[in-house]
């Protein structure tokens, strides 16, 4: 590595890294300010509040990190190119594509920490991150699908419920269907099913069974049932953020289930596996772009190339 790949590399991580804690406090404030009274309120103890900002700094910094490393490209290249180093670079002999090598070997390091942060890291800071704002900024009102819920529980039981109450834990005109085959073996209808916890066993009200037997349908019906399924009533229908919280190996397996049961909104967990993916990717992309928008000295400055990149 030359003088001037170590020039330009160093010129590169340290811009974006003051980028970072330039802007990332300033968040971390106006966050602050916001939600203030909501923690005074719901007494979140401090404990949790210097662990949320700092799930925050992760969460927050992870998602803003294009943005960033954007930004901080155009502003150290610009200068570059306002002190007519480039052009001096350049009329020395050294090649476009050579003079791109300190960025590339910087948008290398940068990738390969974005990717064990998007895939390992940022997960378990979004745990705490969603836990406390669910907890104290939200009033415990999490995020879910309540209507029209589908599952497959495995290859031959299904079970559906038009409207779930996640603080009751209970769930209207459900329904539970087995098959044998392709064939339906028995179907159970209730008007709810709700967890109870003390007693670890599902309570169905107006409880129906229609069973086949030799081409004949036998009814069974009670006012009230308690019995025992192979599922979680959680299960139902996991928080939105579920999918933000697990690392690549535990949502790539999340998924493949989600896809066996049938969910309807496993787009929004294969759109966060990909946008996992897109980050380390960026920084090449970025990288790139920055360069090319702010290479050449313009007549507005620095200010002239952030307008021109991000118009």
């Amino acid at each position: 590595m030359t003088i001037l790949d170590k020039y330009i590399l160093k010129r590169y991580l340290v811009t974006f890294a003051m980028m970072l804690l330039l802007f990332i406090p300033i968040g971390i404030m106006l966050n602050l300010a916001e939600q203030i009274g909501k923690m005074i309120d719901n007494e979140a103890p401090l404990a949790e509040i210097v662990m949320y900002y700092v799930n925050f700094t992760i969460y927050i910094g992870s998602l803003l990190f294009p943005i960033f490393l954007f930004l901080s490209i155009i502003f150290f290249t610009s200068k570059l190119a306002s002190n007519t180093e480039i052009v001096a670079i350049l009329s020395s002999g050294v090649s476009f594509g050579r003079f791109l090598r300190p960025y590339w070997i910087g948008a290398s390091i940068i990738a390969v920490i974005m990717f064990f942060l998007a895939m390992f890291i940022v997960p378990r800071s979004s745990v705490g991150f969603n836990e406390f704002k669910f907890k104290y900024l939200k009033k415990g009102v999490k995020d879910r699908v309540t209507n029209n819920i589908f599952n497959q529980l495995n290859e031959s039981d299904f079970i559906y419920v038009s409207n779930f109450d996640p603080n009751r834990q209970i769930g209207y005109n459900f329904t539970f269907e087995h098959f044998i085959g392709d064939k339906l073996d028995y179907k159970i209808s209730a008007a709810n099913i709700r967890w109870m916890p003390d007693d670890t066993l599902y309570r169905l009200t107006s409880y129906t069974k229609r069973k086949i037997l030799d081409e004949t349908e036998v009814i069974e019906t009670k006012r009230r049932l308690d019995t025992l399924f192979n599922f979680r009533i959680d299960d139902l229908t996991p928080v939105s953020y579920i999918a933000e919280t697990k690392d690549i190996f535990q949502l790539n397996k999340f998924i493949d289930d989600q896809k066996r049961k049938g969910a309807s909104n496993i787009n929004t967990y294969v759109l966060v596996k990909y946008r996992r993916w897109a980050l380390p990717i960026a920084a090449f992309i970025l990288t790139i772009i920055g360069v090319s928008v702010s290479s050449v000295k313009r007549r507005g400055g620095m200010g002239g190339n952030l307008a021109f990149g991000i118009g």
